[in-house]
């Protein structure tokens, strides 16, 4: 399932990143986000606006076409 599908709050692992821009992944990798990552959803602004995903006590913000990417998985 996508990162955007997930219910606010709940944990998941991120299982895939190939979809993504390649300079987008190296960001987030920069972040401490790759393949195996426990994040959660934690925000959605309306009308395609920003995601907010937390992972290890860090928020990051990621624009939403970028969040549809990252296929994850329930923990």
């Amino acid at each position: 399932m996508k990162l955007t599908e997930t219910v606010w709050g709940s944990k998941v692992i991120v299982k895939n990143l190939s979809t993504m821009n390649d300079l987008v992944k190296r960001r987030l990798s920069d972040l401490g986000i790759v393949e195996g990552t426990i994040v959660s959803l934690r925000n959605a602004l309306p009308f395609g606006g920003p995601c907010t995903i937390e992972t290890k006590g860090q928020w990051i913000a990621i624009r939403r076409k970028e969040a549809q990417c990252i296929q994850v998985e329930a923990v």
